[in-house]
Parts: structure tokens; sequence; C-alpha cells
């Protein structure tokens, strides 16, 4: 594993429309998550990758900024890569920051636009000091939350908070409804709502195995 953060691939955003990568599927990607996860449980946290439906429902914060500068947190094999750029406005910057060295590799060939890096999430403040960047419009997190130990949950969203425009930017995640009223799930909601002033909760994305809800998180606490 490559440590440091590490860009595995970075080019300059292409004005041209953006399609869904070759070779890409979502049963392709699926085999590849839950071998993933079967190799290493706790790294990967989720047995399946998230729907293009869930997806499109998460990425619909971009389609407000005019020229936004995106973080994405735990991209895994794609599918929230996949629904950032197809409505990412021309001129956006889109890093993807991925722990897992093999989803990285994976990425760089599947999305040549997008800046990947191979790092933890929790360390995304210094991503974005190394190339140049001081706050971003939006963070959008594909990273499983109520699998993560408090302190990793707290370290995360620090960074977030860290990152974001604190009046103007945006965070959001999701929330297994299967999983929603689980200690952990509340705990998550419970730090989130301590550091934003506006979280909205979605009605839940049925198309998405398993379904979830959209968290979307806005104005960041003075107080944090």
């Amino acid at each position: 594993m490559r440590d440091g953060g590490v860009t595995v691939k970075s080019s300059t955003m292409s004005s041209s429309p953006r399609r869904r990568p070759q070779g890409s599927g979502y049963w392709s990607d699926a085999s590849v998550f839950l071998w993933s996860w079967l190799r290493s449980p706790g790294a990967t946290g989720a047995v399946l990758p998230s729907s293009q439906y869930l997806a499109s429902a998460m990425a619909q914060v971009v389609t407000r900024y005019e020229t936004p500068t995106v973080a994405e947190l735990g991209p895994g094999t794609g599918a929230l890569t996949t629904g950032i750029q197809r409505v990412l406005p021309p001129g956006g910057r889109h890093l993807a920051v991925e722990l897992n060295p093999g989803f990285a590799q994976r990425l760089v060939a599947r999305f040549p636009e997008v800046e990947v890096v191979n790092d933890s999430a929790a360390a995304l403040g210094r991503v974005l000091k190394e190339r140049g960047i001081e706050r971003v419009d939006a963070v959008v997190s594909g990273l499983p939350f109520t699998a993560f130990p408090v302190a990793l949950q707290r370290d995360v969203l620090d960074a977030v908070v860290a990152s974001v425009d604190p009046d103007n930017g945006v965070f959001t995640t999701f929330n297994y409804v299967g999983a929603y009223s689980m200690p952990a799930a509340q705990r998550f909601r419970v730090l989130l709502r301590r550091r934003f002033a506006e979280v909205m909760i979605s009605r839940p994305v049925l198309r998405n195995i398993p379904p979830a809800y959209v968290l979307t998180a806005r104005k960041v606490r003075g107080d944090t």
C-alpha cells in the first residue's frame, strides 16, 4: 500500500461530455466489492457498491455550483464517482480519496478526469493543502460510517468540517435503512448535527441494495 497522500492519477478537467466508463457495470463492480469485503470486511465496510439511483441522489448537491471543487470520500469501485461525473459542470474539479490501493488503481483506469488520491479520508485537510486547495464546495461520502468506531467517525467528520466552505458548502452521505436505528448510526447523526446547523434526511432510496437514506448537511457550526 502506498501512504502519504499519493496521487495515483491527476489530470486537467475536460469540458467534453462525461460518459460512463468503459468496462464498468454494477454487477462487475459488485463482484470486486464482495471479494474485497470477504478478504477484509473491516476495511471495506460494505458488501455491495451503491446503485446508480443512490449515487444520482447524492450527486445532486453538486449541481447548485457553477464550477465546484468536489471531494469524494471512499469512492470504492466508482459508483458515486460516476454519479458525480455525470453532473459535474465544465470546469469543476473532482478529487477522490480512496484508502484501498486496489480500488484506487481501478478508479484511475476508469476516470482519467478525476484526481485519485490513495489516502485516508481523515487526512482530507492535508490532501487538499498539498494540492493548493483551501476549501471545497462539496464533500460526497461513500464511507460506511456506521461500521466505524466513534473515534474514526469524529476524525473524518472533523476533517470534513475543516475542509468544506463553512457557509455555502455541503456534505452528503448515507445511512442504510436497516441500520438507521443502530447505536452506531444514531451516534453518527448526533456527531453530524453537532457540526452542522442544517441536516436533512431524504426519503429512502429503495432502488439500492440495501435501501438507504441520503443525509445532507450544510452550515458548519461555529462552535465545533
